[in-house]
């Protein structure tokens, strides 16, 4: 049996019948097998951070029924004391005032091991592999499983990120939008190595298994989910900055998958951000489906985020949901196939002049998920 379908099979809720519809990403194997559509289960979310009371409001009049917490920075991340971890209070404070708005908190963002270059991480000792710095952040992170546990929270989000978003520039978008966009031959080869240094792909992985020999067995101890996004973009042949490979984001997917094979554990996966994904694949129009169906039926992707590409691996500009090559509509049917009942956030929506804050995008990108979400529910 092969890794994907050990993977697969272990996942205590997929099911037998979910194991023998599955095949190898790109497969006709990977196309579900004749069956009624499933009801949707999944819910609009937000991770938008500062959140004020106006934006709030503006979720809930859109339809967001999930948001994704930031509670205030421990005093260690302000500057203004040693404790680096959040008082239980302060989750509940985050929740009370989410929840004040008729949304739910379900989901929180650790206040380090975010998308940011290392350089410019205030708290970098757990990918820089630096003892005892990285044993006293893990400590720190620990702490604040037990205090979501204690405020019902149920799942944080993190990163494992050296080299942080990685863009070349930005294009013209219709009606004034700005576009990011990646192109590898457009990189700038003459940056110094991060203050990583020299990390090769071994080494990558040996810091994220550490951290994950630390805190899974915590998480399962609370019952809390650790969902981790991978990093954005991959990185072309021969390495960027020092870096020989964001291990996460390698072609086919198969770097999510190792990912998974760490540890076992129900609440060890993934946040999934199918643009993320679309960016890693050299033919993500064909590539990109299959992979979502088989991440989804392990029953580890705990929030998906949805951003639409033009192009593949390597040379691919970010764009509005119904202008890119991935059918989102389809991703959505994906996951009420497989019971997905998390979350779906829009992402990396396009910015402009006329929508500096980016409330026009994001409002497209709630309505968006919303209509097809509806569109899954009316399939005949």
């Amino acid at each position: 049996m092969d890794r994907r379908s050990l993977l697969r099979g272990g996942a205590a809720t997929a099911g037998a019948g979910v194991v023998s519809m599955l095949g190898a990403p790109g497969s006709a194997a990977a196309a579900p097998a004749q069956r009624p559509p499933a009801e949707p289960r999944m819910v609009l979310g937000t991770q938008r951070r500062g959140a004020t009371p106006a934006m709030l409001r503006e979720f809930k009049r859109h339809g967001v029924a999930r948001v994704c917490g930031y509670p205030v920075d421990p005093p260690h991340d302000q500057g203004t004391g040693d404790r680096g971890y959040w008082l239980v209070s302060e989750v509940e404070r985050e929740k009370e005032r989410i929840e004040s708005h008729g949304m739910e908190m379900d989901m929180v963002a650790l206040p380090f091991l975010g998308s940011t270059l290392i350089d410019t991480e205030h708290r970098p000792a757990i990918m820089l592999g630096k003892s005892p710095e990285r044993d006293r952040d893990i400590e720190d992170v620990q702490k604040m499983i037990a205090a979501c546990a204690k405020a019902g929270v149920r799942t944080i989000k993190y990163n494992m990120s050296i080299l942080g978003v990685i863009s070349t520039g930005e294009v013209p978008g219709r009606g004034g939008a700005i576009l990011r966009r990646f192109r590898a031959r457009d990189l700038d080869h003459t940056l110094p190595d991060t203050i990583a240094g020299k990390v090769d792909a071994d080494t990558f992985w040996e810091r994220i298994d550490y951290f994950l020999e630390r805190v899974v067995p915590v998480a399962n101890e609370y019952r809390v989910r650790l969902a981790c996004h991978p990093q954005d973009p991959g990185t072309p042949p021969g390495g960027y900055r020092g870096v020989e490979e964001n291990v996460l984001s390698v072609p086919g997917g198969k770097g999510l998958f190792k990912f998974l094979d760490l540890r076992t554990s129900p609440y060890h996966g993934l946040n999934l951000c199918c643009g993320t994904l679309s960016e890693m694949l050299w033919e993500p129009q064909r590539e990109v489906y299959p992979i979502v169906r088989e991440l989804v039926a392990t029953k580890r992707v705990f929030n998906i985020h949805l951003r639409n590409i033009k192009g593949r691996r390597d040379d691919f500009v970010e764009t509005w949901p119904d202008d890119g090559d991935i059918d989102h509509t389809r991703i959505i049917n994906i996951l009420a196939d497989e019971g997905y009942d998390g979350a779906v956030d829009p992402d990396h929506v396009p910015e402009s002049d006329a929508d500096p804050a980016q409330s026009q995008a994001f409002a497209q990108g709630y309505g968006y998920i919303l209509g097809a979400i509806a569109a899954a529910r009316h399939r005949s």
